[in-house]
């Protein structure tokens, strides 16, 4: 047997990672990005930098193996718009935290349209999601709205492919399209009502196909056989195929997903409704709730503040104090995910007296993303235990706090690619090296147990919400 390639495009770094087929990590390359702030609220990315980045990688970790197929997991909601004559895009991208058109989803909610959203797609009226965002650019760019059919929307899954493909194939997974509020997930297609209600042409769309291809394209004579959505691939990478079972992602965001099977959840705790993947036409699906930000509040610290140096800085600061000293740092830096869905609240810093150092800070920051988390657990009910993955879950003193505050334990695997694993995993289903679901083997590398008494974790969360209510509504 060969070995597996996962392209894992996220939002701050370009990533390649070999697999061999028993699951372990062969080679990895990783390459850091630029983020654009070009106003408050608005994140921007180079597209073309995106897949310069990508593309190095990948021929760094290939160099020297013979690799049987690929899988590509990407950063969702992130939209692109590009010139399919020559591959160039018309605007940078729009990121998935990116809240520029948060007044039009208002608009959109008054005219009682977010019941058809949420009926057709699983998701909310919010500027999080991809549609309102290609609208934007369509209105913005001048000129692109009279050469629609000049021009391909996509997901960075469908950039790559795009450009992995040398412009041959133009498609979508069905993850993926499910983030865009432009794709029905009952009826898995592109629905022309709320094509015309986000105003977004159908000749932009890509096909969307299964998440375990493969699709008639290669890269380099490797076929690409894989897509899907970052979170849907590290729900798959924990093992996560039967229906009950879930996990909690801690990258630039957090992101706690949980396999419905076949049907689409009936909740009303304001989580979102989406395709966890499709294979051979039949989709599966999935509970989840988002955070923004997540391990994106260390990086400010780093980039921002200048609290820290490095990200790996940040457990031994917070660990030389016992607590926060009171603190409490809620980084709603691009609004509230859920389940508050609030795109006005911004991040706010209470308790802060002439005691407080850097340390307590770095704490507070921490904390910040497991009570976030919390908050999600609870609006997604039934799991006993926490799978847990992602950069940030490297971090001891992140989640045994997560295990406090939960009251449950939190299990963390050893191999922690398991976003990378996912796609790669899918890959090798398509091409045979894997006979099905079963042949995932998932080693568990800890289990944080709660060791906070239960009334001191309440007092915790009390004084959490209090926060989150002080943040919220900060720009309306």
């Amino acid at each position: 047997m060969g070995y597996l390639l996962a392209l894992d495009q996220g939002t701050t770094s370009s990533r390649a990672i070999v697999f061999d087929p028993d699951g372990s990590v062969v080679r990895v390359a990783q390459r850091e990005f630029t983020q654009h702030f070009p106003r408050p609220g608005w994140v921007e990315h180079d597209a073309t930098e995106i897949w310069e980045t990508q593309q190095a990688v990948a021929e760094e970790v290939c160099d020297g193996f013979a690799i049987d197929a690929l899988g590509i997991t990407n950063q969702r909601e992130t939209t692109v718009v590009w010139e399919r004559a020559t591959g160039r895009p018309i605007h940078p991208a729009i990121v998935w935290q990116d809240r520029r058109t948060a007044d039009v989803c208002a608009r959109l909610r008054a005219e009682g349209a977010d019941e058809l959203v949420r009926r057709k797609t699983g998701l909310l009226l919010d500027p999080y999601f991809s549609g309102t965002k290609v609208a934007w650019i369509l209105d913005e760019v001048e000129g692109a709205r009279d050469r629609a059919d000049e021009l391909a929307f996509g997901t960075i899954d469908s950039w790559l492919a795009w450009n992995l493909s040398g412009g041959t194939r133009h498609i979508t997974d069905a993850s993926n399209a499910s983030r865009t509020m432009l794709f029905d997930i009952h009826a898995q297609h592109w629905d022309d009502e709320l094509l015309s209600l986000l105003r977004v042409p159908r000749a932009l769309l890509p096909e969307v196909v299964d998440s375990v291809g493969p699709y008639d394209a290669a890269w380099n004579g490797i076929p690409i056989a894989a897509m899907i959505g970052d979170q849907q691939s590290a729900t798959a990478g924990q093992g996560c195929f039967d229906e009950g079972l879930g996990k909690n992602t801690y990258g630039t965001g957090c992101f706690l997903l949980r396999n419905t099977g076949g049907a689409v959840s009936q909740t009303e705790n304001r989580l979102l409704r989406t395709v966890l993947w499709r294979r051979d036409g039949v989709p599966t699906y999935a509970l989840e709730g988002s955070v923004f930000i997540g391990g994106a509040v260390v990086q400010w610290l780093r980039d921002g503040l200048g609290v820290i140096e490095s990200s790996s800085e940040v457990e031994e600061l917070a660990a030389s104090v016992d607590d926060t000293g009171g603190v409490v740092l809620v980084p709603a830096f691009a609004g509230l995910g859920a389940p508050h869905w609030d795109p006005g609240a911004r991040g706010a810093v209470f308790g802060i007296t002439r005691g407080t150092t850097k340390a307590h800070l770095a704490r507070a920051a921490l904390e910040g993303i497991a009570f976030q988390v919390a908050d999600l657990v609870d609006a997604m009910d039934g799991l006993d235990t926490l799978r847990v993955d992602g950069g940030a879950s490297a971090n001891d003193l992140l989640m045994q706090f997560q295990a406090d505050l939960l009251q449950r334990p939190v299990e963390r695997p050893k191999v922690l690619e398991t976003t990378a694993f996912g796609a790669a995993f899918f890959a090798g289903l398509a091409v045979g090296t894997y006979a099905d679901t079963g042949a995932l083997a998932r080693v568990v590398d800890r289990v944080f147990e709660p060791s906070l008494p239960a009334s001191d974790a309440r007092e915790l969360r009390a004084r959490w919400a209090e926060a989150v209510e002080r943040a919220k509504g900060w720009e309306e």
